[in-house]
């Protein structure tokens, strides 16, 4: 008998992002407060006794995910890799709803593969201990380990160090993409600053408001946010965008972007924001969004999605 299950795939924002050194082998080593957004991708998996993996994908960003491999898509390779973990004998069909637009610093693709490994957990009916799945979404990806983990954190090391924070207050974010992707690898080739000191964060900190955090988010930044507007201006185009408008308390580039994030003052504002930079720049992509709370994770482990 086939089980179906859905599993939302959040946004990853760093809300800022410090590169903090260099290892051996070439990997750099970060800084960075992450959270997620309340919106995303959605994985649907239904399990079938053979052992045939497969993925569709839907949504308004699938189009531009059809000219690549699909059988390297990091979904099928999160899939194929627990299956051979675990020493499941089952397969699946996975659906992928792409909301996100592609290699735009948000983490969609890493969201998806953690979102496939929790999803395939219970259609499986897999119980893995969190450390050694953590282990896994690290063979992944430097970012599907914290997607995995999907809640408010301090993450170091090269992505696999995760550190629990005091939850964040409920923010009115506008997320915006100028509808073009940049590629990682190069930004961080670009980038010749020096190394930002660690631990500049305060873990202890809790905040009561979008503006007593956007505040304490001054004192740090994102060191990508150089080399990735030299090798694409339109960043610079977008953080402008939403600086301007009323109510903005923070514009920040996301990762190694080319997505970029503004925390408003009221809900109201965020989507007055959103709706004049659609209306001026209509190719671009625009979402006003919040940040997942406890709430919300809770709806996401009974299979709900995202709210429209």
């Amino acid at each position: 008998m086939s089980s179906t299950h859905t599993e939302p795939a959040p946004a990853k924002l760093n809300l800022f992002l410090h590169v903090t050194g260099r290892r051996d082998d070439g990997y750099h080593l970060l800084d960075s407060l992450v959270c997620f957004a309340d919106c995303g991708d959605v994985i649907t998996a239904t399990a079938h006794d053979d052992a045939e993996l497969t993925l569709a994908i839907t949504g308004p960003m699938a189009g531009d995910l059809g000219h690549g491999n699909i059988e390297d898509n990091l979904i099928l390779r999160a899939a194929r890799l627990l299956r051979a973990e675990a020493n499941v004998t089952q397969g699946a069909d996975l659906t992928l709803e792409k909301n996100l637009p592609v290699a735009s610093g948000i983490g969609g693709g890493s969201a998806d593969a953690a979102a496939t490994l929790r999803v395939l957990c219970r259609v499986w009916q897999l119980d893995i201990p969190t450390d050694a799945l953590e282990k896994l979404a690290l063979k992944l990806g430097a970012d599907v380990p914290v997607c995995l983990h999907g809640k408010t954190v301090l993450m170091q090391g090269i992505g696999e160090k995760l550190i629990d924070l005091p939850e964040l207050p409920s923010l009115s974010l506008v997320l915006v993409n100028p509808g073009k992707a940049v590629s990682t690898p190069e930004i961080f080739a670009a980038r010749d600053a020096a190394f930002t000191e660690e631990n500049l964060w305060d873990r202890t900190a809790k905040f009561n408001s979008g503006a007593s955090l956007a505040a304490a988010l001054q004192d740090c930044r994102n060191d990508l946010t150089l080399p990735a507007s030299g090798i694409l201006p339109e960043i610079c185009d977008v953080l402008n965008a939403l600086a301007r408008e009323d109510g903005c308390l923070l514009a920040r580039m996301s990762g190694s972007g080319a997505t970029c994030l503004a925390i408003y003052d009221t809900e109201n504002q965020a989507e007055r924001a959103a709706n004049a930079i659609a209306e001026s720049q209509p190719d671009w992509w625009v979402q006003a969004t919040g940040i997942q709370t406890m709430q919300d994770r809770a709806r996401a482990q009974i299979g709900a999605s995202f709210p429209a």
